[in-house]
C-alpha cells in the first residue's frame, strides 16, 4: 500500500459499530459543529483527505469509509443498502456523541444524504444537520449516463464474486468516470483501486453496485428528502460529469428553488480529487 494511504489510515481510527468495524478520521477541533463526510461509488473517506485536512483550520471534520469500503469492514454476506448505510452514519455519530453537523458527500454518498434528511424532515434522525453540501452524484437516477462499467455490473451476479474484480478491469472503469477535460490526477486512480482492493473488497463491487437499482426504486423518497430539507443546500457541481450530468441540480433547483448551485466549469464527476483547494474554500465559504 502506498505511503500516503498508510497515513490515512493511521489518521484514523476503528470504531466497533454492532457486528462491524468502521474506520473513521477525526481531523481539527474547536466548538463548532463538525463537518461530516460522506464519500461515494466505489470510494472512501481517503478521496475527500486533501480537502479535509484544508477545511480542519476551520472547523472539526468527521470522515468515515461506509461499510464495505476504505478500511471498514467488507462482510461477503451483507446487503450494502443504501437504507443500513444511513443507519450506519447515524450510529457512528450517536457513538460519538455528534447531535449537530453539517453534512459533505459524493456519489452514493448524496443518497445517503438523502435518506438521512428524509429521517429529519419526519423528526426520526438522531442529529440536526445543520446545513448540506452535495457534490456530484446520481440524485436523479432516471438522469444518470451510467458508464458500460457500471451497466455491465449489474449484469453480474449479485451475491459476492468467488474471484476478485482484476485490478485492470477496476482501473479501466474508474478512468471512465473521469472526463477528458478533468483528468484523473497523478496517483488518483491507483489510490482507488487499492482501496478497492483492501481487505478483498474487489470481491464485493458487483454487489456493492446494486445501489443503483434500490437508487431506481426509492427515488420518490430520497427527492422529497432533497426537496423538503428545510436548511441550507448548496450542490458544488463539475459539469464535465459523464454520470451525473448538470441536468440533475438543474432539476433540483427548479423543484427547490432556494438550493444554491455552484457550477464547476473545468471540473467534472470527482471535485474532491480534481480540485481539493477549490473544493475546501467553497465548503467553507458555506460551513
Amino acid at each position: 500500500m502506498h505511503a500516503d494511504l498508510r497515513a490515512w489510515r493511521e489518521r484514523g481510527r476503528t470504531l466497533t459499530v454492532g457486528p462491524h468495524r468502521v474506520f473513521v478520521a477525526e481531523l481539527g477541533s474547536g466548538t463548532a459543529a463538525p463537518l461530516v463526510v460522506i464519500h461515494g461509488f466505489p470510494g472512501s473517506s481517503h478521496d475527500f483527505a486533501d480537502v479535509a485536512v484544508r477545511v480542519a483550520g476551520e472547523r472539526p471534520v468527521l470522515l468515515l469509509d461506509l461499510l464495505g469500503f476504505g478500511f471498514s469492514d467488507k462482510p461477503r454476506t451483507a446487503r450494502y443498502s443504501l437504507f443500513e448505510q444511513a443507519d450506519l452514519v447515524e450510529a457512528v455519530l450517536g457513538s460519538l456523541g455528534i447531535t449537530r453537523c453539517a453534512l459533505l458527500a459524493h456519489d452514493m454518498g448524496d443518497t445517503v444524504v438523502a435518506e438521512l434528511l428524509h429521517r429529519h424532515n419526519n423528526a426520526v434522525l438522531g442529529f440536526t444537520p445543520e446545513r448540506v453540501d452535495l457534490t456530484n452524484g446520481s440524485i436523479f437516477i432516471d438522469l444518470a449516463q451510467l458508464t458500460a462499467g457500471q451497466r455491465g455490473l449489474l449484469r453480474l451476479p449479485a451475491a459476492a464474486l468467488p474471484f476478485p474484480l482484476p485490478g485492470w478491469v477496476l482501473r479501466r472503469a474508474l478512468a471512465r468516470s473521469f472526463a477528458k477535460e478533468a483528468p484523473a490526477p497523478p496517483g488518483a486512480i491507483p489510490a482507488l483501486v487499492a482501496l478497492i482492493q483492501h481487505n478483498g473488497g474487489a470481491h464485493l463491487v458487483p454487489r456493492q453496485n446494486r445501489y443503483l437499482l434500490e437508487r431506481r426504486q426509492h427515488q420518490a423518497r430520497w427527492t422529497a428528502g432533497l426537496v423538503d430539507f428545510p436548511g441550507p443546500l448548496t450542490l458544488l457541481w463539475g459539469v464535465h460529469d459523464p454520470i451525473a450530468t448538470p441536468a440533475m441540480p438543474e432539476r433540483l433547483q427548479r423543484l427547490r428553488p432556494e438550493t444554491e448551485v455552484v457550477l464547476l466549469d473545468d471540473l467534472g464527476h470527482w471535485p474532491s480529487l480534481e480540485a481539493p483547494e477549490r473544493l475546501a474554500a467553497l465548503v467553507a465559504d458555506f460551513t
